[in-house]
């Protein structure tokens, strides 16, 4: 073999290989700041009886609440994945499932998730809301058993009724909502 095409010098010492670096950016379609036309933006009046927002006859498993925006009111039955689970199970709600109840609700096994979090995403500010952190940690926990991993930059909208009970061992004043990822 000739080595005189080889030359350490032409090998970089230093590659700028980062995670994710090759995976296509993942597209949120936010129902809220969709581009619409008129008539469609006029049928989705306060009028109409399918409007999400106006109520919960959406929800097939009981458990679900009206959520700010119209994509967040979404059930656990309309998620093919939670939905095998729940039938699996014989439930009506992925939130009656013990797996939920105990790793999602439970504050000492969100306690060594958060010291994980502490870990892996650096300390929290002293003056963030502890109940807030919880619920992040609480979502995040929920996301793993369902789906395992999205992957950087990968969000799903986590059905209505989840969210719901998150919150309700969790409360806050204010809430965010589900945010599309930024743009990398």
């Amino acid at each position: 073999m000739d080595d005189s095409n080889y030359h350490l010098e032409d090998i970089p010492l230093v590659m700028d290989i980062r995670p994710y670096m090759f995976e296509p950016p993942a597209e949120c379609v936010n129902q809220e700041n969709s581009p619409q036309s008129s008539e469609e933006s006029e049928s989705d009046t306060e009028d109409n009886p399918g409007h999400r927002r106006n109520g919960t006859n959406w929800c097939e498993c009981g458990s679900c609440e009206v959520m700010p925006t119209e994509a967040e009111c979404i059930c656990c039955s309309e998620i093919p994945v939670i939905d095998h689970i729940r039938d699996s199970f014989g439930i009506e709600c992925i939130t009656q499932h013990q797996t939920f109840i105990d790793n999602r609700l439970n504050i000492r096994v969100l306690e060594v998730s958060l010291y994980d979090y502490i870990q892996s995403d650096g300390p929290i500010d002293d003056n963030e809301p502890i109940n807030e952190v919880y619920r992040y940690v609480a979502y995040r926990r929920f996301v793993l058993w369902v789906w395992q991993r999205l992957g950087k930059g990968n969000r799903t909208i986590l059905p209505a009724c989840v969210v719901s009970k998150i919150r309700d061992i969790f409360p806050s004043e204010q809430y965010t909502g589900f945010k599309c990822p930024r743009p990398i």
